[in-house]
């Protein structure tokens, strides 16, 4: 019996290591490194290395039955934590005027980390079959819905930062949404074995170098305030969400790897796109660092969570 534990538990104790690991590792290069290689690194990963993970991770996947739920639900939980923050904070300062601070709060509580830090984890946690589950969640759900429906919120709370259309030209370039219908396409390409174990090395690099970025950009974090918002704005992203859905969906009849896939991405933490439009739009940056950090935390408290409710369902 305790042997049969152990191997229940052992693909999140691997997620432990991997993650904690990686990120720590981030964190100590990020303190002694030059400033630009997170930069630099980052270009490297948005351009090349995760839309190569993309196709390489791809030709594994099972595209069968209704992957197509995937960005419906991501839309979903979208605009359920864009509801929940709204009406809580309406509630809890008793006015219509908008503000900076009301604007991180919702936009962290309506768009995770999917690709760099949710890849990873449903690959470690659920395997490569269901990864087009993450990915169609993630590309056709988080990333629109942060460039789409995000701006459209930034502008409304901030101060108008350089207008809609240089963050919508970064949207219709995005490689790795150019990436999903190539890598469609590459899967009935035959390729030698030799050239497979290639390409799938190179891909598990990138996430790995995924990871330890994540602990680099978070070592140059240097605000912690705001802390009873980023809170109640996690609560919200990171467990009620995914708590009120994922329940949903197991009622529709969604269960196992899908269902284990689906949550894990939406309970993940706030993506580093919503920092971004806070800088770009003059929201509150202060509530955006504090709630990237405060949920890079969290979510090594949620992760047996989700794992206990819906891993064996």
């Amino acid at each position: 019996m305790e042997n049969q534990d152990f191997e229940i538990w052992q693909p999140l104790i691997k997620v432990y290591l991997q993650l904690g690991g990686g990120i720590v590792l981030g964190w100590v290069l990020g303190r002694v490194l030059p400033q630009q290689m997170p930069l630099w690194i980052g270009k490297f990963l948005f351009w090349i290395g995760i839309p190569v993970s993309i196709i390489a991770f791809l030709r594994n996947a099972d595209l069968s039955g209704s992957i197509w739920i995937a960005p419906v639900v991501g839309w979903m939980a979208i605009l359920l934590g864009l509801g929940l923050s709204w009406l809580w904070w309406e509630r809890r300062s008793g006015e219509q005027k908008v503000s900076a601070t009301q604007g991180s709060f919702i936009l962290a509580a309506m768009v995770g980390n999917t690709g760099y830090l949710g890849f990873p984890i449903s690959l470690a946690l659920v395997g490569q079959k269901y990864f087009a589950w993450a990915l169609f969640y993630d590309m056709l759900g988080t990333v629109l819905g942060a460039y789409g429906l995000g701006v459209v919120l930034a502008a409304r709370f901030g101060k108008g930062g350089e207008g809609y259309g240089h963050l919508w030209r970064s949207l219709a370039i995005n490689p790795a949404l150019w990436s999903l219908p190539f890598g469609l396409a590459f899967r009935e390409i035959h390729l030698p074995l030799r050239s497979q174990q290639i390409l799938s090395g190179f891909a598990w690099i990138a996430i790995a170098l995924a990871v330890i970025l994540i602990g680099m950009r978070l070592s140059q974090l240097s605000s912690w305030g705001k802390i009873t918002e980023a809170a109640v704005s996690l609560s919200i992203k990171m467990f009620l969400v995914p708590l009120v859905l994922g329940l949903f969906l197991f009622l529709l009849g969604i269960s196992g790897s899908p269902l284990l896939v689906i949550v894990l991405q939406m309970a993940m933490p706030p993506a580093f796109a919503t920092l971004v439009l806070a800088e770009v739009y003059d929201l509150d940056r202060d509530l955006a660092v504090t709630a990237l950090s405060l949920g890079s935390v969290a979510l090594l408290l949620t992760l047996p969570i989700w794992l206990l409710l819906f891993g064996f369902l």
